[in-house]
């Protein structure tokens, strides 16, 4: 009986910490994580997960995690670098997005751009969730199902971000009219606005964030996107002014396959809109320009 109530005791720890039972590296890596909060003690545990092969994704994962409140970012990066290889195919997108996370975190913008478009060419490849059409993601402790057409939407709206950290506000709208094309919300609408306004266009950015203000796009009903829409509203109020002193902007940074990728999903996803997007009109008329 004494023994079965010490069992139970365990497991009601285990469930209380979100640590796993066992006592192998791994285990005591999440054991100094989670129980005894001690970071650097958790990174030389999964260290010695890693290289004994215990749960080596997960180790290297949470690791890289704890690097990252720890301000070791560039250590987390090469660690991921360096072992992914010792992890299974099936967790190589997962780690993909754990090395996102980080080049934002530290800056590497170029490097996230770069694995933004890798992200999204597998999916015009069909080499996404693992050849399935939806995957099970994770957000605040709950689990959810997430389709392909939603995680383009997703990783085309990060890709406007990080153009917009390299002031390249074409191609960011480029990228963010994709994305709302194809799973439209409030966030991603309001980021459009703010590039439209860096591009000194500022009644197509009102037309943009009035949609939020008035709920007509999904997401809308966030007190905190309805509010970020009507500061940027008056926002453009305060530029207008001051727009012909602005300074001049880069132009797009689109290669060819990448464009043409995104063109072949819109024909499956938006079928009703024109073969030829206006976008990509617009894409080829900058480079003509350019070209003279």
């Amino acid at each position: 009986m004494e023994v079965n109530s010490m069992k139970t005791q365990e497991d009601q720890f285990h469930i209380i910490h979100k640590v796993p039972s066992g006592d192998g590296p791994y285990v005591k890596a999440k054991h100094a994580q989670l129980v005894e909060r001690d970071q650097e003690g958790a990174i030389v545990w999964f260290w010695k997960a890693i290289n004994a092969g215990d749960r080596v994704e997960s180790a290297l994962k949470d690791m890289a995690v704890v690097m990252k409140q720890l301000d070791r970012t560039e250590e987390a990066i090469e660690a991921i670098k360096s072992f992914r290889g010792l992890c299974p195919k099936s967790a190589q997108e997962s780690l993909d997005n754990v090395l996102i996370d980080l080049f934002k975190k530290c800056g590497k913008v170029d490097e996230q751009i770069a694995l933004l478009k890798q992200k999204l060419r597998m999916i015009y490849r069909g080499e996404a969730f693992n050849g399935r059409p939806t995957k099970t993601a994770r957000s605040h402790g709950k689990k959810f199902q997430v389709s392909v057409r939603q995680e383009t939407s997703r990783i085309l709206g990060n890709l406007g971000w990080a153009y917009m950290q390299k002031s390249n506000f074409m191609a960011a709208e480029v990228v963010y009219k994709k994305a709302q094309m194809i799973d439209p919300d409030a966030n991603k609408a309001c980021n459009l606005g703010l590039c439209l306004i860096k591009q000194a266009r500022y009644d197509e950015a009102c037309s943009v964030l009035q949609q939020v203000v008035n709920g007509e796009i999904p997401g809308s009903e966030d007190i905190r996107a309805r509010n970020r829409a009507y500061e940027l509203l008056m926002e453009t109020e305060t530029w207008r002014p001051m727009s012909e002193l602005l300074p001049d902007l880069p132009g797009l940074d689109l290669d060819e396959d990448f464009v043409n990728g995104l063109e072949k999903l819109m024909n499956v996803w938006a079928p009703n809109r024109s073969r030829r997007l206006p976008i990509f009109e617009q894409i080829e008329n900058f480079r003509d320009q350019i070209a003279c």
